[in-house]
């Protein structure tokens, strides 16, 4: 097909010939039809199609290089390089590809839709590896878009022009592993590290029911997460190994926090998850704060790796790039999980090709 001339008209080129418009139009559903039947299309619309040849873009009777177009969309475009090889992308894969509205840059039609008729199969943010990871503004847009029922992908596009994209969403994890009050109260020992229930048929017993703690020989081993929340529910009573005397759930928090900084970050997540019948154990292993069982780990794999952050965390895509790739390696799902206003979020990433 020969290259159909287009003007540049400000920051967007007009096809003004009917039936050209028309066949560009009908060829992928590129750019805004106007009436007396020309063609609007955006900048980065333009280049797209001066770039597979089916576009030549003049300026009275001078063409416009690429190199032109480049500039110009670098000046009218904020991070116009950035969803420009995001838009390339999608297109070429076949998809349809229309301009988003603020903070979204593009609506992603099915393969085959019809700009009009078929709605957004979904909608996607475009950044920069470079670009900070807010936690706050993630989470929002995702909600936002959820509200309207679409997808969210964030395209992330790194040094060598390589995009991988983030399927995105606010979950609420769940699993099988009821709270009871079936238990008899253990005593436990603080080693300052950890807490020990050194009573065989105590230990058997915290272990079998809910799961508790790692059998080590014939006693438990309690992490500092466990043992607070077992003496806020009455289950335990902890003597200090330093004093010989019984600890209060305060005292014990204290010295808690010293050895682990986070501990309070820590807590409120493992306190949701337990709400949620969800069994939790130390993520350590897969570089993360928690593994999360829907039900018996013996018999069921850790369905989700889970990281407690401030509500307002700041990162690098870097950051959420390793742990989400992890994740993915050992089959299992990420979760971003904070704490704000008294309510627990989990943000959910998934690396899926479009």
């Amino acid at each position: 097909m020969q290259a159909i001339e287009g003007n540049m008209e400000g920051d967007h080129v007009i096809i003004k010939e009917e039936a050209e418009a028309s066949q560009v139009y009908s060829k992928g559903y590129f750019g805004v039809n106007q009436s007396g039947g020309s063609l609007k299309l955006d900048i980065i619309e333009a280049i797209y199609l001066v770039e597979i040849g089916k576009l030549e873009v003049k300026k009275g009777n001078k063409s416009i290089d690429l190199e032109k177009l480049y500039r110009l969309g670098h000046s009218t475009i904020e991070n116009f390089e950035i969803k420009y090889l995001v838009y390339r992308d999608i297109r070429q894969r076949g998809y349809v590809v229309k301009p988003g509205s603020k903070p979204l840059d593009f609506r992603v039609l099915p393969r085959g839709g019809v700009p009009g008729k078929n709605p957004s199969k979904f909608w996607i943010l475009a950044i920069s590896e470079r670009e900070k990871f807010e936690l706050e503004e993630v989470i929002d847009i995702v909600k936002r878009v959820r509200k309207v029922k679409k997808d969210l992908l964030i395209a992330v596009v790194d040094e060598e022009s390589d995009l991988t994209y983030y399927k995105s969403k606010v979950i609420t994890p769940k699993g099988h592993v009821e709270p009871t009050a079936d238990f008899h109260i253990a005593d436990a020992l603080f080693l300052m590290d950890r807490v020990l229930i050194l009573d065989k048929s105590q230990a058997t017993m915290l272990h079998s029911i809910e799961f508790f703690g790692k059998p080590i020989g014939d006693y438990l081993q309690l992490s500092l997460l466990e043992t607070a929340h077992l003496m806020d529910r009455g289950i335990v009573k902890v003597k200090s190994s330093t004093t010989g005397r019984a600890m209060s759930n305060k005292k014990f928090k204290e010295e808690a926090r010293k050895v682990q900084t986070d501990f309070d970050l820590r807590f409120d997540i493992y306190n949701d998850l337990k709400k949620c019948g969800v069994l939790v154990k130390t993520g350590f292993k897969y570089g993360s704060h928690f593994r999360a069982y829907e039900g018996d780990p013996d018999h069921n794999h850790a369905k989700y790796l889970i990281h407690s952050m401030p509500k307002d965390f700041v990162g690098m895509w870097a950051e959420i790039s390793r742990a989400v790739r992890l994740a993915h390696g050992v089959k299992k799902d990420i979760l971003l999980a904070r704490m704000k206003d008294k309510e627990t979020e989990y943000l959910r990433l998934r690396r899926v090709r479009p």
